[in-house]
């Protein structure tokens, strides 16, 4: 039986401790750590309260090549890519990095304030894709930015999806209810007068 480092349990500890933080399902925790499923099952209900979620875990890149999590996984991925490429974060360590700054960018304070559009686990997901060769970054021929399409994807015409949205985008009952509610405050404050 090999002998394992308490140091190196300590870091894997610390490690699943800021994956759990970010919303990493269990899955993901067991290819990062060496770590047994028990021990991070207790560890994911002492630090968030409740039982792991079940289940598989996201497959397809169809979800990334949507409107909006296109954009947001985008975003990510090119601050997991300029990390890795220019400071000493690589691999998973890159990822929380980064992710981190997702968050901060895209105005969650914390993963667990609001639901973040690209999660922990479709983040890692992502990079998994990527190093696999099933996705591509491809350059927007209107405004520069890169952006993730799928691999072997022509790109000389490439547009992205925040200079060619797609018709209805921005029209869920949630941005209606938002702004319905902006447009009755000034009629009560008017009837108020």
């Amino acid at each position: 039986m090999a002998t394992k480092s308490v140091s190196q349990e300590a870091d894997d500890i610390l490690l699943a401790s800021s994956m759990i933080t970010l919303g990493a399902r269990l899955q993901v925790l067991e290819a990062e750590t060496s770590l047994s499923h028990d021990r991070l099952a207790r560890l994911y209900r002492e630090i968030r309260g409740c039982s792991p979620p079940k289940g598989m875990l996201p497959f397809s890149v169809d979800w990334f090549m949507t409107w909006l999590p296109n954009i947001h996984s985008s975003l990510f991925y090119n601050v997991y890519s300029f990390l890795n490429a220019r400071t000493s974060s690589k691999g998973i360590r890159a990822i929380i990095d980064a992710y981190r700054l997702y968050l901060e960018n895209a105005g969650v304070d914390n993963a667990e304030s609001a639901e973040p559009v690209l999660s922990f686990t479709r983040a890692w997901m992502l990079v998994r894709f990527f190093d696999s060769g099933m996705l591509q970054l491809s350059a927007c021929r209107q405004c520069g930015g890169h952006f993730i399409a799928h691999a072997h994807d022509p790109q000389s015409d490439f547009v992205c999806a925040i200079c060619r949205p797609p018709p209805r985008a921005g029209k869920t009952r949630a941005a209606a209810k938002a702004r319905a509610g902006s447009r009755s405050a000034p009629a009560v404050d008017a009837a108020r007068s």
